[in-house]
């Protein structure tokens, strides 16, 4: 899966905006707005060390189980 592939599920799913979101504002590198492009997303490094640790070399999340860790990730913040 890849951004356009969480892209469509989120447009026919879009009451999980919010919760994907917030949980990618919380991955964003530190000082992102230095780095170009100037968006709020993880350093590539710890992206990869993510995805490998949970998926292997091999794997990639699905639309779901991205919603699944971003509502998990949003309860150990305690954020509603």
């Amino acid at each position: 899966m890849g951004v356009r592939g969480l892209g469509r599920y989120l447009v026919t799913h879009p009451q999980h905006v919010p919760v994907v979101v917030g949980a990618a504002w919380a991955l964003r590198r530190p000082r992102w707005w230095r780095h170009w492009p100037p968006l709020p997303t993880p350093g590539r490094d710890y992206w990869h060390f993510r995805i490998t640790t949970a998926y292997g070399t091999s794997g990639a999340p699905t639309p779901r189980d991205v919603v699944v860790a971003s509502r998990w990730s949003r309860s150990v913040r305690g954020t509603r």
